[in-house]
């Protein structure tokens, strides 16, 4: 079905540009009919517009993508591919990624390893009979090469225009649009909108759960590795977050095997409940207002291109990255505010964009293996390298980048200095006979945000709430984590200026959980947005304790339990706190998670759960 699928839309692209471009077809990657061992990598596609094929393989090339089309006319072609030297930042000439481009089993040539940005690389020519052609990407190192999309052209001088071009590739493959109404449309699916869902499904909506991953939980699924942390049922409403245990993994540890994190569970979970319809693999791009309410979220199928137009009364932006916030002119805040603003003691002097980094965890595993050199950059030896077989969350990148404009870079300088630690490691250093039996067992390649945007609510939650437990009204899901800022390794500042990859971290440990105030779960100028997760209303300092999975996954139950009410009393989420405050808390003290579950949840606490 696959193939028929992209020969369709080969046919589709020769008939709207027969007149035009006579045979000319394009190809985009993340839609071939056979992806082999390439990967979907839609993180970007809020700057690229684009998803694309990865080479993952860690310096073993993987097997080939592949896909088929069709041409009408006989002659010579040119092909091109959109693609990108992705170790250029760090190194000038030709980087690791290089593949080849192969047509009917033919190699037509080599590219991925030049280009100092995304942009269209003529890779050669070739001729061709009419009728039916196979295409192939060839990864040549299993360092990370991408393509975003193959052109194939007979026509004089057609080249394929610059950037994302988005409306010269909707000409040339038409996506289909449907158009979905719910009562509640929650966008993202980490563990924050899975709880929201949830708990709104349970409590009579019909929702619509958006993720821009085929897989579930965020970073607790098997793309990131990191574990749940903080306390649930604890603080003024015991109800919260029992609903955890139902598709929490029973075990700990970041950088472990990927059945630790039981992805299979969190699906199961999700598709037992009747209530939602599940979008995998759709990332939200576009928003539709009617006055300071979103009308409809439109989001693309990251390997189809097709669209979907999802319109409701109420939203959720459980993105992380506030994307539906920003879309729809949220009120948006990223970076450390200044000490004198909110007067937080562990904030500094003057306000400036640092923020937390985003990880690039990996392990080793037993077996021999001869590693490539690896060296685009980074200048290791024995003194600045580190000597160890795992890195988890301390191997963090990007504290001093912009997360959302530059969180490719951030993400490829994190698989950069892997493979070029582990390079020295294996060839270089005094110790390489430890190695000499281990490999890489994996590497991610979807990297573990901490904190990038956060949208404004009614209130800002700052540190002195916390740390002097400031009753409010409208107290909901308990915070229990400590106050956990990360900040450069000092050793690996001093080695790597400007250029850090490993992180540390002063826990200040909370005394007992504090209860935050609802105000902080709804946008304050987009009347029907609520939001969860690490993008909710807090200072860069109080993000430090409020932005661990269980938490978020608490916020998550407040907002579906809050939607609810809205749907009941035909209001919004103020409206909730206005009149339906006395209703939510007898919500959040009863709770939705099924009591017979077992404690399933006893790791990776900062208050012992003795206390609750």
């Amino acid at each position: 079905m696959r193939q028929i699928r992209n020969l369709l839309a080969a046919f589709a692209a020769f008939a709207v540009c027969a007149g035009v471009y006579a045979d000319s077809i394009l190809l985009e990657a993340e839609s071939f009919a056979s992806k082999g061992g390439w990967k979907t990598d839609q993180q970007f596609m809020d700057i690229m517009h684009s998803p694309y094929l990865i080479a993952h393989g860690m310096g073993t090339p993987v097997e080939d993508a592949s896909t088929q089309f069709e041409i009408r006319e006989a002659g010579t072609y040119t092909v091109y591919v959109r693609t990108y030297n992705w170790t250029a930042p760090w190194c000038p000439g030709k980087g690791p990624g290089a593949f080849a481009v192969a047509v009917n089993g033919k190699s037509v040539g080599v590219t991925g390893n030049t280009g100092t940005a995304w942009a269209w690389q003529p890779v050669g020519k070739v001729k061709l009979k009419s009728g039916v052609q196979n295409v192939a990407l060839r990864d040549l190192t299993g360092f990370d090469g991408r393509c975003d999309a193959v052109y194939i052209t007979n026509a004089k001088g057609d080249v394929p225009p610059n950037g994302a071009a988005q409306e010269w590739r909707e000409k040339l493959n038409p996506r289909s649009t449907s158009y979905r109404k719910f009562d509640f449309v929650v966008v993202g699916g980490g563990i924050a909108g899975m709880c929201a869902a949830a708990t709104a499904a349970r409590l009579g909506m019909k929702v619509a759960l958006v993720n821009d991953r085929p897989v579930w939980g965020g970073n607790n699924s098997s793309e990131v590795r990191v574990h749940l942390g903080g306390n649930i049922e604890m603080g003024a409403y015991k109800g919260l977050g029992r609903i955890i245990r139902e598709f929490g993994p029973e075990k700990g540890g970041n950088a472990q095997p990927a059945a630790v994190y039981e992805d299979s569970k969190k699906e199961d979970f999700l598709k037992a409940e009747k209530n939602i319809t599940l979008f995998p693999g759709y990332h939200a791009f576009a928003v539709s207002k009617g006055g300071e309410n979103i009308s409809s979220v439109s989001a693309r199928n990251i390997e189809s291109g097709d669209k979907v137009v999802l319109s409701a009364p109420l939203f959720a932006d459980c993105t992380g990255d506030g994307t539906v916030g920003v879309l729809a002119g949220a009120d948006w805040r990223m970076g450390r505010e200044g000490k004198g603003e909110f007067h937080e003691r562990y904030a500094p002097d003057v306000p400036d964009t640092t923020t937390m980094g985003a990880s690039v965890q990996w392990y080793s595993v037993e077996g021999k293996e001869k590693f490539p050199e690896f060296n685009y950059g980074m200048n290791f030896n024995d003194s600045n390298c580190e000597q160890v077989m795992m890195g988890e969350w301390t191997w963090e990148t990007g504290m001093n980048r912009n997360q959302i404009t530059q969180a490719e870079q951030i993400r490829d300088y994190g698989m950069l200095t892997v493979y070029a630690n582990w390079s020295w490691l294996k060839n270089h250093s005094a110790q390489k006979a430890k190695y000499a039996d281990r490999k890489l067992g994996w590497v991610a390649y979807v990297a573990g945000k901490r904190e990038s945007r956060r949208l404004m609510g009614d209130y800002i939650l700052k540190e002195d709430d916390i740390l002097k437990n400031v009753y409010h009204e409208d107290a909901s899901f308990a915070t229990t984590w400590s106050i956990d800022l990360h900040f450069p390794d000092s050793l690996n500042h001093a080695n790597f200026p400007g250029r850090e990859f490993k992180a540390a971290t002063n826990h200040r440990l909370l005394k007992k959980p504090y209860d935050v105030p609802y105000r902080c779960l709804y946008s304050r100028n987009v009347n029907n947005l609520f939001m969860a997760g690490r993008n909710i209303s807090v200072t860069h300092v109080a993000l430090g304790t409020t932005r661990v999975m269980r938490t978020t996954g608490m916020q998550g139950e407040v907002v579906g339990m809050a939607a609810s009410l809205c749907k009941k009393y035909g209001t919004l989420p103020r409206g909730v706190y206005r009149s339906h405050l006395a209703e939510l808390k007898a919500m959040m003290q009863k709770g939705i998670g099924k009591k017979y579950v077992p404690d399933n949840q006893n790791y990776n606490y900062t208050i012992d759960p003795k206390t609750k």
